[in-house]
């Protein structure tokens, strides 16, 4: 019985909304024209169109793409080694670069876009160094879209991994590691052989928070490229956003969307299996 307010808001707010979309999917809703007064059912009609769109595929991948460079490699990986570097360090020097990465993740993501945008422009911060060095700059929102938005991604989420590995290796038992550095282990050996076997539950734990949370990004790339140019960074997100609020077509943005959660269903399934087996 105490569980069923909290069964009914998730039901309200969470699968309520979800099953409303699978519905808007298979109609032609749309915000103007007749299907805005009488949307009609229209069976798979979305799913076929979507299936010949190449816009699709193009989002998909850089959905991949975007996902797997900010969130599997560079989140985890940075937030990884930030971690190790500053284990056994001073509080003073923990304190500082932990305040400064956390920083970025405590921004409000329009902020953090804004941030990088004023960094990564034509006229912006990094191009005035680089030109203090001599060297050329360029547009590089227009130039590598996605190394930029990749970039803008690992920037600012990077403080969650960074403290979940802290938290976890402050529970590695040091008496493992005594007895590794006893045995002539190097650092790096007795990360590899004693700490990382120790935290992988962890490290999957967060990959696939981290993953999940990437998939949806939205405001951050809108802000720095807009999807652009042409398509070049556009991912699910944008792509659903243009279908049903650029173009007007409900309907189609719906069924876009069930592809991005299918897309995360399958990044999450992946995840869940590989913790199942370390769970035995």
């Amino acid at each position: 019985m105490p569980l069923v307010p909290a069964v009914v808001l998730l039901g309200v707010f969470l699968i309520g909304p979800v099953l409303w979309t699978v519905y808007l999917s298979f109609t032609n809703t749309a915000l103007s024209g007749s299907a805005a007064r009488a949307p009609s059912f229209t069976g798979l009609d979305n799913f076929a169109r979507l299936i010949e769109d190449p816009a699709l595929l193009n989002a998909v991948w850089l959905t991949v793409v975007f996902t797997i460079g900010s969130a599997v490699i560079g989140q985890n990986c940075l937030g990884m080694l930030l971690a190790v570097l500053l284990a056994g360090r001073s509080r003073l020097l923990r304190s500082a670069v932990g305040g400064v990465v956390v920083l970025a993740w405590v921004l409000p993501e329009l902020v953090a876009a804004f941030a990088i945008y004023a960094f990564l422009n034509a006229d912006g911060t990094l191009n005035a160094l680089l030109d203090g060095l001599g060297l050329p700059g360029q547009n590089w929102l227009y130039t590598a879209p996605m190394a930029a938005v990749v970039l803008a991604n690992v920037w600012r989420g990077t403080a969650f991994s960074m403290l979940s590995y802290q938290a976890a290796m402050s529970d590695v038992p040091s008496d493992l590691l005594e007895a590794a550095q006893m045995d002539g282990a190097g650092p790096l050996r007795r990360f590899w052989h004693v700490t990382l076997p120790t935290i992988r539950r962890t490290v999957v734990t967060t990959l696939l928070l981290i993953t999940l949370q990437t998939i949806g990004v939205f405001a951050l790339i809108y802000v720095l490229t807009a999807g652009g140019p042409g398509e070049a960074s556009q991912t699910l997100p944008l792509l659903m956003y243009e279908q049903a609020f650029v173009f007007r077509e409900i309907g189609y943005g719906t069924a876009t969307a069930l592809v991005l959660l299918l897309v995360g269903g399958l990044f999450a399934a992946v995840y869940a299996r590989t913790l199942r087996e370390e769970l035995r």
